[in-house]
């Protein structure tokens, strides 16, 4: 599977998720729309028929902030949607 690509400018996890069905998109949409509202945790999505781009940015927007263990955990559980 893929790599998460951790950006610095702006500090962001980045990933593509792609599917060979809009039914297999809109399911994992549905889990990331779960598991988001279990976590708190909100990602930024863009998606098409076939993909899903899922960008994690750190919980403060301060100009320091810096990607966390949380957000690495959290990129992990939404990899475990594939599964």
């Amino acid at each position: 599977m893929d790599q998460w690509s951790e950006r610095q400018r702006p500090v962001c996890l980045e990933k593509r998720f792609e599917f060979s069905t809009y039914g297999d998109t809109r399911d994992f949409l549905d889990r990331l729309g779960h598991l988001s509202e279990a976590q708190d945790r909100f990602p930024d999505l863009s998606f098409g028929k076939t993909y899903v781009n899922v960008t994690l940015r750190p919980a403060s927007d301060d100009v320091d902030a810096a990607l966390t263990a949380d957000d690495h955990t959290f990129a992990q559980h939404i990899d475990e949607l594939i599964d």
